[in-house]
């Protein structure tokens, strides 16, 4: 009996480690920088780490703890500049991630800063002294410590042999959509803040499904779907952007069932069907960013056409929309005038006024990555493997504007 007794005794701190929560390490990246490297880890969550050195030969590891390593993130870069010759990262043990950096000189410096946003620990090791300038610069222009690319997928609808909607003169959705995400990516192309992607950019028919896809292969930041609305009813116009959730309002549903190429009624009947889809976690995570973005990009747009163009604004609305589901990024869909009204279709037709849709679309991304984005100091935790001491100092948090 005794023996039970002690056994099972012996397990319960097993099962405790075990039902501990455990934070994916989902991606890592790899960027030059002039006087080092930088790394960006990517997770779900606010994480903790510790900081660690061994000797013969020089390396600086951090250890990410109650961690897993997603299998498919690349795990070796060959960097051989001025101060490291190689990066690896691996799963140390059942709940740490190491990440190491192979040095080829003892006197560089380091500086670590979690983001979210998604959630990142970005890492920036250099020679002694080779950053501080460029940093006190930055600090000046109340930028970022840290400068990455904003990937950003634009969505042109439709497309090949899906028209979308058509307008009474023979206007096809899938055309102005097309020219107005053309613009959007001219606009944005010397920007060095930004990379352009977009899921087509010519006359090509892609599946809803595989459009996101595009998106989450590339780690973007953001997803943006343009389209054009149409109604039965003429008189119908103005400028509205979606979320993607379920509502029980019939225009909404009917615009979604249009964008969908399904009926009103199966639109009503997938409610119970993608029930689950709506309540994912990484769909849920996304959801107040997504609704931050749809804000910002909707106001840009229906200031600048209302102001130069008349257009009613019809607000920022919620439907299930496929070609939204599955995005691991903030969302959102746009219609922006509609085709079938007489008078936007001509509006429609007009460049200046597709530009004036692009120009306020990049003025929305922009105020969506200004207005949102923070930065977050890092936790320090004592790592009690290491073979020097390690800085346990806890790093408040602070919120700062961020690029990366």
């Amino acid at each position: 009996m005794s023996r039970i007794f002690i056994i099972l005794f012996l397990l319960i701190p097993l099962s405790w480690t075990w039902a501990e929560e455990r934070f994916q390490i989902k991606d890592i990246r790899y960027y030059e920088l002039s006087q080092g490297v930088r790394v960006v880890v990517e997770t779900n969550g606010v994480v903790e780490f510790a900081r660690g050195q061994l000797k013969n030969p020089e390396r600086v590891f951090f250890d990410i703890k109650k961690s897993l390593l997603n299998k498919e993130a690349r795990k070796e870069f060959l960097v051989n500049n001025s101060v490291v010759n190689k990066i690896r990262a691996g799963q140390f043990d059942t709940s740490t991630v190491r990440i190491v950096f192979e040095l080829l000189k003892p006197d560089y410096e380091f500086k670590v800063i979690q983001l979210e946003n998604p959630f990142r620990i970005v890492i920036d090791i250099y020679l002694k002294g080779g950053s501080k300038q460029s940093l006190k610069e930055l600090e000046k222009k109340k930028e970022s410590k840290i400068s990455l690319k904003r990937t950003i997928v634009i969505d042109p609808g439709h497309g090949g042999k899906d028209p979308g909607a058509i307008g009474p003169t023979g206007l096809k959705e899938k055309d102005v959509v097309l020219d107005v995400a053309l613009k959007v990516r001219e606009l944005l192309k010397s920007d060095p803040q930004y990379d352009i992607v977009l899921t087509r950019d010519q006359d090509i028919f892609i599946p809803l499904n595989k459009r996101t896809e595009i998106a989450n292969k590339i780690n973007a930041d953001l997803f943006i779907s343009i389209h054009a609305n149409a109604s039965t009813n003429s008189y119908a116009r103005g400028v509205e952007t979606y979320l993607l959730n379920w509502t029980d309002d019939e225009e909404a549903i009917r615009v979604a069932a249009r964008e969908n190429a399904i009926s009103v009624k199966k639109m009503k009947q997938l409610k119970g069907e993608l029930g689950f889809m709506l309540a994912s976690l990484e769909r849920e995570a996304k959801r107040d960013d997504s609704v931050r973005l749809a804000g910002y990009i909707h106001n840009s747009m229906a200031d600048e056409l209302k102001n130069d163009f008349s257009r009613h604004n019809n607000g920022v609305k919620q439907a299930l929309f496929y070609v939204l589901v599955g995005a691991q990024m903030p969302s959102c869909l746009l219609e922006i005038s509609y085709i079938s009204n007489p008078e936007e279709e001509r509006l429609l037709d007009d460049e200046s006024y597709r530009m004036k849709i692009a120009q306020s679309l990049v003025e929305g991304i922009k105020n969506y990555f200004i207005k949102t984005d923070q930065i977050k100091k890092v936790k320090y935790t004592k790592h009690n493997s290491s073979p020097v001491k390690t800085n346990t100092k806890k790093i408040q948090n602070k919120k700062e504007k961020t690029n990366l």
